[in-house]
């Protein structure tokens, strides 16, 4: 049986540990502590995913962690009708990402049985696993209620914080629509929102519009008018990057857009993209409320702003759909920087015209009738949003504030590196990023040919990219991490905005905060290249490679994660059952020669060498022979060439063969432990 096929029949990743998952999901009591206003370790402000897989893990790691989030149901768009992974990559990434991917399949399949539709419908065994949003809301409060270390507080926002020098000592709460406050004292804080809203009261400096094209040096940035989405690709001079994304292991959209250029200024602009609600709609009549006449229904309004069409959204289990139109621009900006009070006001003009389209689409005259009978089929689901009149809780917030942090992620970041085959290399790599950089229009403005200005899709453009654990921190707190709205470039921001890469970078954050609290030193500055050790063997992926998916608890995959961000990789293959050859060892081991020596070490150029040897081929290198220059390179004591053999034997690694890349690296990885 083929592996995929492995993986569709158990419904489950290929590498996550098979593990006890309590069907229990109906309830909603949650065993949650009590709230008191200190002795917390972490602090974290947004249950959004990257909130939830942050505070799970610290939690694991024995950290004592306080939840606060805006209104009373956790999850963000797990829970707000998003329906589906936004990932291209079907294999593991995270533990705690892995295990609600896990809980999904398992949940669908232990309730509906392996050959229903609904478990069918989940798509087992391929990357966008799909979803109802009050399913993932019960699975995620039973993962929660699992936590002792864990209190939850539901209905609140951060008001205002008191600072010393450079660290948050409290965080004044207020719960909304209410003069309630509670002040929150703790030794680290982490803004998980969407919105950024713990950034914002906290003073740090953060960007909100988008840069100019000249300010990083990127493409794609500032005003942007693209061509409307075609295929095959035309007119294209260097097809290499094309062909190139074609072979990686990723979902691929046969889709291509081109700047037009005449249009583009590449200015700097304030507009961010634009929102939307991701409503549920079903076509199931016993779960399906069709909707009324809108109150102030304008469909003069509705025909002349918005485009129709015959598509209800992806689907979902259970005759559901998630609908993503329609999009309001104008008001995107607006929510961000608005009180609560002026977000509920956009929020529900969102309610408002998402309600007149869906009406308009039903029942307006200059539709035809196979447009009106096709939208007659749907309706808001009963089952959903119940106590919010059936529509999500949130709007979808593509983006936020973005912090200045100590780095920043740019348009450069998932793009191909000069003399690599692949994006650039970061030694402090916490993440890895792999959809396509992805804005949504950012203004009502279009040109002949053109999608809406700002709306930029880089499908078969991108490429994984690695997220660097500086781009967390902003520059001026020691005791804030920043996963969500982390610092990024509006263009480099469109790869990072997705639900399993903030999954990973929460949970990477979690273990960051663990070695802090463990350490007793100042968030900011722990030792990132311990990090980035630890979390190469908790499997959290680092660095893409085209085969690594399902392979992921293999013997040598802690290793070649790590090494991926250390330079020892020019390209996404990382061939660990290939033979080493003569001058791929020669490289690594001059690396690594340097790296021990604290000789200036930039992974890319080392990437670079890597690369070079690749094309130069050479013979295999046995088992012997490797070890000897490994100790001829390192040159110190206790790393003989019998010692490295006793490395090789403890490791189950022959002694008596040629060597694979894999067990390399898995020596190199112990060695640099060691020293480490």
């Amino acid at each position: 049986m083929k592996r995929r096929e492995t993986i569709k029949l158990l419904g489950l990743l290929p590498i996550v540990p098979l593990t006890t998952f309590k069907n229990a999901l109906g309830s909603e009591k949650y065993t949650y502590g009590p709230i008191v206003e200190s002795g917390y370790d972490l602090v974290i402000y947004g249950a959004t995913p990257g909130g939830i897989a942050c505070a799970i893990r610290a939690a694991r790691e024995g950290v004592k962690v306080l939840i606060v989030n805006h209104n009373q149901h956790l999850g963000g768009m797990f829970v707000n009708g998003l329906g589906t992974m936004d990932t291209l990559y079907n294999g593991a990434r995270s533990p705690i990402y892995d295990e609600f991917r896990y809980n999904i399949y398992d949940f669908y399949r232990s309730k509906y049985g392996y050959h229903s539709t609904q478990y069918q419908e989940t798509n087992p065994g391929l990357s966008k696993t799909r979803f109802e949003s009050h399913v993932a809301e019960q699975i995620i409060g039973e993962m929660l209620n699992r936590e002792s270390g864990i209190t939850v507080l539901k209905g609140y926002y951060p008001e205002s914080v008191e600072k010393s020098g450079r660290q948050i000592r409290k965080i004044t709460f207020r719960k909304k629509n209410t003069e309630e406050t509670l002040v929150i004292e703790s030794n680290i804080f982490a803004d998980c929102s969407y919105e950024g809203d713990l950034v914002a009261v906290s003073g740090i400096n953060y960007r909100l519009g988008r840069e100019s094209s000249k300010e990083f040096g990127e493409e794609h940035a500032g005003v942007a008018y693209m061509q409307k989405d075609h295929w095959p690709a035309q007119g294209i001079m260097d097809k290499r990057n094309l062909e190139y994304a074609g072979t990686l292991n990723l979902f691929r959209y046969k889709s291509w857009s081109d700047l037009i250029r005449r249009a583009s200024t590449g200015n700097a602009h304030p507009a961010i993209q634009a929102f939307n609600l991701r409503t549920t709609l079903t076509n199931d009549p016993n779960n399906r409320i069709l909707p009324n006449k809108p109150k102030d229904y304008n469909p003069k309004y509705i025909r002349e702003t918005f485009e129709y069409n015959m598509d209800a959204g992806l689907e979902v289990p259970n005759l559901k759909t998630s609908w993503n139109e329609p999009e309001l621009i104008g008001e995107q900006n607006k929510y961000i920087e608005g009180n609560w009070e002026e977000r509920q006001r956009i929020t529900d003009k969102f309610r408002d015209i998402t309600m007149s389209v869906l009406y308009f689409n039903q029942n307006d005259p200059s539709l035809t009738n196979e447009v009106r009978n096709y939208w007659r089929q749907f309706g808001l689901s009963k089952d959903e949003y119940q106590d919010n009149g059936n529509l999500p809780y949130e709007i979808y917030v593509r983006e936020g504030r973005r912090i200045i942090g100590q780095s920043v992620f740019t348009e450069h970041d998932a793009k191909l590196a000069n003399g690599l085959n692949r994006a650039p290399v970061h030694a402090n790599s916490i993440s890895v990023t792999e959809w396509f950089m992805d804005s949504h229009a950012c203004t009502d403005s279009e040109m002949e040919g053109s999608k809406k200005e700002g709306e930029v899709m880089l499908k078969n453009k991108t490429f994984p990219g690695q997220i660097p654990l500086n781009t967390l921190f902003p520059e001026s707190l020691d005791n804030l991490i920043v996963p969500v709205c982390l610092s990024a470039s509006h263009i480099g921001w469109g790869t990072i905005r997705l639900e399993p890469t903030w999954m990973s970078i929460g949970e990477a954050a979690g273990y960051a905060v663990s070695m802090a609290v463990k350490s007793k030193m100042p968030l900011s500055q722990i030792n990132s290249n311990s990090l980035v050790r630890l979390l190469a063997k908790k499997h959290i992926m680092l660095s893409f490679f085209n085969d690594m998916e399902g392979r992921e608890y293999a013997s040598w995959y802690p290793a070649i994660q790590y090494l991926g961000t250390q330079g020892f990789f020019g390209s996404y293959e990382a061939q660990p059952n290939k033979l080493l050859t003569s001058s791929i060892a020669k490289v690594w081991i001059t690396n690594l020669k340097k790296w021990l020596n604290n000789q200036s070490n930039d992974p890319n150029s080392d990437a670079r060498d890597v690369y070079k040897a690749e094309q130069q081929g050479g013979g295999p290198l046995s088992t012997q022979s490797f070890a000897k220059q490994l100790s001829e390179t390192i040159n110190r004591k206790g790393y003989s060439p019998e010692e490295i053999l006793l490395i090789m034997a403890r490791l189950n690694i022959p002694s008596d063969a040629m060597i694979t890349r894999g067990d390399a690296c898995r020596i190199i990885f112990e060695v640099t432990s060691i020293e480490d």
